[in-house]
């Protein structure tokens, strides 16, 4: 029977095609199958908890910290980077533009324009409400602003549907292909960085991890060719993760 390992991950490293591209890569180096299971980071350290997984691929590093601090991973090692991206409606009702993603926030809060928030304690929502809470505005977001509760890639369905705002990594944008008149206002600002980590899920916690398959996972993703894999995948021709192991 084939070998294979569950990884929690999140649903923009799903949605940006890259498991697509990488997982069977992994496989032909070591024989071993992994299952993603997509969710947002908040629910796919969740699971690790709970011990439904092996190994956990996500975007929140605060969080990753605490998961190994409390016993449930063995170690975090960074992966890779990507950034997030403001996109809105050709119209701009708010005049939102440039790479300042506070200015960004407070014009949007202050015009009531609509905004398509996650909701869903992911990497990528909270980084989102840190956004506003850097703006001063964790409670006044404007009346056009609504929660989802879903994957980025309704997010931006719904963003693209109702001419909203939407924070989305780049990743997940590049591959969305039902952009109606969206397009990336806001970039650039360091405050956007998105890092990436990954960590087996302790042995200790829950016995029945299949930890020697999930450590060979994180060892090739960090490894020169797992890391060159990641450099390799590319949509229209534009790199959507940045390898950066070791840093």
């Amino acid at each position: 029977m084939a070998q294979s390992i569950v990884m929690s991950s999140t649903t923009s490293t799903e949605q940006s095609g890259l498991f697509g591209y990488l997982l069977p890569e992994f496989k032909k180096a070591t024989g071993i199958d992994i299952k993603v299971v997509a969710l947002g980071t908040g629910q796919a350290l969740d699971m690790a908890r709970r011990g439904d997984a092996d190994v956990v691929f996500v975007h929140d590093q605060a969080a990753e910290e605490k998961f190994v601090a409390q016993g449930f991973g063995l170690k975090r090692f960074a992966v890779m980077y990507n950034d997030f991206v403001v996109v809105g409606p050709q119209a701009n009702p708010a005049n939102v533009k440039g790479n300042d993603i506070v200015a960004a926030l407070k014009k949007i809060s202050a015009g009531n324009a609509p905004f398509v928030s996650r909701g869903d304690k992911s990497g990528t929502h909270t980084a989102e409400l840190r956004f506003w809470t850097q703006a001063s505005l964790a409670d006044k977001k404007g009346s056009g602003y609504k929660e989802c509760g879903c994957g980025m890639g309704p997010a931006l369905n719904i963003g693209a549907s109702t001419a909203a705002y939407v924070l989305t990594d780049r990743g997940t944008w590049l591959n969305f292909k039902n952009r109606a008149d969206l397009k990336v206002l806001v970039e650039g600002d360091a405050k956007l960085f998105n890092q990436y980590g990954v960590m087996v899920v302790n042995p200790a916690k829950h016995a029945h991890v299949k930890q020697a398959d999930a450590q060979k996972f994180v060892d090739w993703i960090v490894s020169t060719i797992g890391q060159a894999a990641i450099a390799a995948y590319k949509i229209g021709g534009e790199a959507v993760f940045f390898p950066n192991a070791g840093k």
